[in-house]
This record gives C-alpha cells, sequence and structure tokens, in this order.
C-alpha cells in the first residue's frame, strides 16, 4: 500500500512539473512576440515619412531666392525648388508648406522640427551632409562675385577682387568661400540683401549662387546696373533633412522618376535652370 502511495505521489509530482513547465512556456511565448511589436511601434516613431504623413503636411525651409523659391504676383511660392517640393509632397499624400527661416539656423530648425527640409538651392557643404540627411545632387551650380556694371572690366579674376568689401549671406557657401579667401566679409540676411548692400553702395561686391545672379541681376532685371564677374568655385545643390530620416531616400526615388518622365525637366525650362540639371540615375 505504503509503495502504491508513493508511485501515486511521485506521478502526481511530474504531472506537476510538467504543467508548471506547460505553463512557463504559454506565458513566456507572448513576451517573444511583444518584442518585434515594440520594435515595430518605435520604428515607426522614428519615421520621417510617418510624421509629415500622419500631420499632413511637409514644411520646407526656404529663403527668398529666384529663380528657386520666390512669391509670385499673388503671393505664392513658385520657382523650381517650390514646384519640385510641391510635386513631392503630392506624391506622398501631403500639403507642401513653405516656412521662411533664418539660413544660418538652418539645422536648428530642422532639429527643432519647426521644418521637416531644407529646399532652396543648398550646396553640399561638409557640414551640411555631416548634420543633415542629404539627397543625392540635382543641380550644378557656383559662387559668384556682383559688382557695378561699369566697373566690371577692372574685376575678372579672384585675385582682382580682394581688397574689396564683400556682402553675403549668413550662414552661406559664399560665406565660406569668401573667408576661406581672406577676404573682408560682411553677412547679411539673405542673397537679396547682398545684392542691395552693392545697389546701395553700402558693400564694393557680393557673392551670390550663379542660379541666382542669371535670374536677378544684369539687363532687364531689378539690378540693371549690377553683373556677375568671376567664379569662386563650383558646387552641387541637395536638399536636406534630419539627420537618419527616411524621406531622403524617398526623395532620391521621387527625382530617379521624375527625371526618367521628364517632369524635373520640363519644372526646370520653365525656370531656365534646365542647363544646371544633374541627371538622376
Amino acid at each position: 500500500m505504503k509503495k502504491m502511495i508513493a508511485l501515486l505521489l511521485a506521478a502526481m509530482m511530474v504531472l506537476s512539473m510538467a504543467a508548471c513547465a506547460s505553463k512557463t512556456a504559454e506565458t513566456a511565448a507572448p513576451a517573444d512576440t511583444a518584442e518585434p511589436a515594440a520594435a515595430g511601434t518605435a520604428a515607426a516613431a522614428d519615421s520621417d515619412l510617418a510624421y509629415i504623413q500622419d500631420k499632413g503636411t511637409l514644411v520646407i525651409g526656404i529663403t527668398a531666392f529666384e529663380p528657386m523659391d520666390y512669391k509670385d504676383a499673388d503671393g505664392s511660392w513658385i520657382g523650381f525648388d517650390a514646384d519640385m517640393a510641391k510635386a513631392f509632397a503630392e506624391s506622398l499624400g501631403v500639403t507642401a508648406e513653405f516656412v521662411e527661416i533664418d539660413w544660418d539656423n538652418k539645422i536648428l530648425e530642422l532639429d527643432s522640427k519647426t521644418i521637416d527640409c531644407v529646399w532652396n538651392g543648398m550646396t553640399l557643404t561638409a557640414e551640411v551632409t555631416s548634420t543633415m540627411e542629404c539627397s543625392n545632387a540635382y543641380c550644378n551650380n557656383a559662387q559668384v562675385v556682383i559688382v557695378p556694371a561699369d566697373k566690371a572690366s577692372e574685376y575678372q579674376t579672384v585675385e582682382s577682387v580682394k581688397d574689396l568689401t564683400f556682402a553675403a549671406e549668413a550662414g552661406s557657401a559664399g560665406e565660406a568661400e569668401l573667408t576661406a579667401l581672406g577676404y573682408t566679409v560682411t553677412p547679411v540676411k539673405a542673397q537679396s540683401d547682398a545684392l542691395m548692400e552693392v545697389a546701395a553702395g553700402t558693400s564694393d561686391a557680393a557673392v551670390i549662387d550663379s542660379l541666382m545672379a542669371a535670374a536677378m541681376v544684369g539687363e532687364g532685371t531689378g539690378y540693371a546696373s549690377l553683373t556677375y564677374t568671376c567664379g569662386l568655385n563650383s558646387e552641387e545643390y541637395g536638399v536636406g533633412f534630419r539627420k537618419g530620416s527616411d524621406l531622403a531616400q524617398k526623395l532620391n526615388e521621387f527625382f530617379q522618376s521624375s527625371y526618367a518622365d521628364g517632369s524635373m525637366m520640363q519644372i526646370a525650362e520653365t525656370y531656365g535652370v534646365q542647363a544646371a540639371i544633374i541627371e538622376q540615375k
């Protein structure tokens, strides 16, 4: 009898242990499946694409910069960059919203989420590419010297302009080039302000983007008395997003498709920048 009881107790202990093991496995299983779900949630939270689609707008940081971003007679933003930004936003199912920024604070504006990207003829400098997630280059450019047209013959080389006083947009590639050369430069809020400085005679010269110079100085423009002479460099434009943003790759894909279907070049021709467009592969 004692032997049978012992056998029964032993059997019960085995069954009890098996049941406990089974329950432990059952309760452990949800923990295993919970990890991927948590990771997925974190990934969604880190996605700029999900962020802008959730709020329904792509906020674009710009400065007034013809022919890339400027206002028409009705006060609407147009230009090559502005029109491309609108088309990109539409492809994502959101609305493009333009915000004028202090160019020198563009990285701070991005990181604080005041804006979602910088799309304004932005030169892909080492500083830009190290602090932003940048698109592929889409447009060629150069920094050029602007002087009064009646003095242009005197200033045809980089060496010949070394003693001039310059105005350049704060935080711009033009300011960086002048600083690197050791030339005297006064930073101003926008490239258009740099032109005003030269027109007013408060600066001898300005340095601005060649694409802007072609649209804004010389005969038939608002600055007919100014002209551009020598170039300080050659460079490329790109669009900047927050570091690690998945929107940069989405824009690269959009650039490739819009170049392939001809819509990018069609917009470029509208604003006379087609010769500067870089093939998107």
